[in-house]
């Protein structure tokens, strides 16, 4: 990783601090998220991953339309960054702790690697 990728992960995990913190203030059972991406084709290979904790949450969530403040919380802080995404709703994916546990044993590595 050269040191331009470097300082780019940096400021995209900063950012994404920032909107996870605000996302768990303001969303109930929201607990974490994490991300991946090709630098090479970024911004536009990244992918966020919003994880609740269990199937009810997350439903519960985008019923009330949770999910589209977490993606606000999401766009605002990496617009903040100085990283633009043309269509945040691309860029993130919501899961579960629940479904982790029950579809790949919470091995969540192999989830990732296998839900792209």
């Amino acid at each position: 990783m050269n040191k331009t990728v470097k300082k780019l992960e940096s400021n995209l995990v900063r950012a994404l601090t920032v909107a996870c913190e605000q996302a768990k203030l303001e969303v109930s059972g929201f607990e974490w998220l994490t991300h991946t991406a090709e630098y090479s084709n970024f911004p536009k290979s990244l992918l966020i991953r919003c994880i609740f904790d269990d199937d009810a949450s997350l439903h519960k969530a985008k019923d009330s339309a949770h999910d589209l403040t977490i993606i606000r919380c999401i766009h605002k802080a990496l617009l903040n960054a100085g990283i633009l995404l043309q269509n945040p709703k691309k860029h993130v994916l919501f899961d579960t702790e629940q479904a982790c546990e029950r579809e790949h044993e919470g091995n969540w590595k192999k989830r990732i690697q296998t839900r792209h």
